[in-house]
């Protein structure tokens, strides 16, 4: 089982049940693992609604699927889980669901973040290895902890599935953006893209797309000058590649957008970009220097978020996108 201390290849159990940026934030962690022990066998446990995140994937063996909506659905995770006796297992999450899921599999080994690091503290009672990690981004961290359970090849890579086509998209290039996050001070006010959008038809003449699930359509609708587009994960992969470049905030879509190395503009406000910021340099962060740093889930956009001007945003994007377009005053 063990080579200088660390796990030699076996059945590699990996926990990140959600949500969607933290699973994207975990992939190079588990191509690195996978990578580093070719003769492992890697089974991620996830939640059912994340699962797509995951298809194709060549770093994973097999996919559990946690369902904790009815006894029964919790019973056959939990057997289906304990099919296999896994000789370590790997807690990303840092959670006491996360930390219980990884325990019943009944693995040698289990490593997570020291109570330290861990959003629940409890979580981390139930790790045989806990890891320290000195490093600021959540996908660094990650790969500290593969690392720690036995990857001595790190690689960031994102290996995302290709998605497809749910409902309609321009035929030619787009701005892509998903004006929705995780809480609503991290969100970018909704006026801010109607005056972005026409920024870009008059000067660039391309449209704005705006994505979101299909409960939030009738939102986006009300939005002028913008081109609705509503969405499962696949539909928003399969969006994200076709997009000539992207406006996000700090949440999910922005971090697929990153990992597809696709160009754009982060606006950040409340959140801190060096921790959960876009990975990679395709993607360029607008904050106000006055922003302050803090994770409370208000019920308001933060003023910081406010203060970052449409005309910014356009500016940027002309920026990232180079000398693909041309304004309308250089032609003319």
């Amino acid at each position: 089982m063990l080579n200088g201390g660390k796990p030699a290849s076996g059945r590699i159990l990996v926990v990140r049940l959600g949500a969607l940026g933290d699973i994207v934030h975990t992939l190079p962690a588990v191509a690195s693992l996978k990578h580093s022990l070719p003769g492992g066998s890697v089974t991620w446990v996830i939640e059912p609604h994340w699962a797509p995140l995951i298809e194709e994937n060549p770093f994973v063996d097999r996919v559990v699927l946690l369902r904790r909506d009815t006894p029964s659905g919790l019973l056959a995770s939990w057997r289906d889980l304990r099919a296999t006796r896994y000789d370590f297992a790997v807690d990303f999450q840092g959670l006491l669901k996360s930390a219980l899921v990884a325990s019943a599999a009944r693995p040698k080994r289990l490593f997570g973040f020291h109570q330290s690091q861990v959003r629940e503290r409890a979580a981390a009672l139930f790790y045989s290895d806990k890891t320290v990690s000195r490093s600021t981004h959540v996908v660094d961290k990650n790969l500290d902890l593969a690392s720690a359970a036995g990857a001595s090849n790190l690689v960031r890579t994102f290996p995302l599935p290709p998605g497809r086509p749910e409902s309609d998209l321009p035929d030619g290039d787009f701005v892509l953006a998903s004006p929705l996050a995780g809480w609503r001070a991290k969100q970018w006010p909704l006026d801010h893209y109607r005056t972005l959008a026409g920024l870009l038809r008059r000067e660039l003449s391309v449209p704005l797309v705006l994505d979101g699930p299909a409960s939030v359509q009738p939102l986006l609708e009300q939005i002028a000058g913008v081109i609705p587009h509503t969405s499962t994960l696949a539909g928003l992969i399969y969006a994200t590649r076709r997009a000539a470049a992207v406006v996000g905030v700090d949440s999910g879509p922005l971090h697929i957008a990153a990992a597809l190395g696709k160009p754009g503009i982060a606006i950040y406000g409340p959140t801190d970009p060096a921790r959960n910021g876009p990975y990679g340099d395709s993607i360029c962060v607008l904050r106000s220097a006055s922003a302050a740093t803090r994770y409370k889930r208000g019920t308001s956009i933060d003023e910081s978020m406010a203060r970052i001007t449409p005309h910014e945003v356009f500016e940027g994007l002309r920026s990232v996108l180079g000398n693909r377009y041309r304004s309308a005053d250089a032609l003319s």
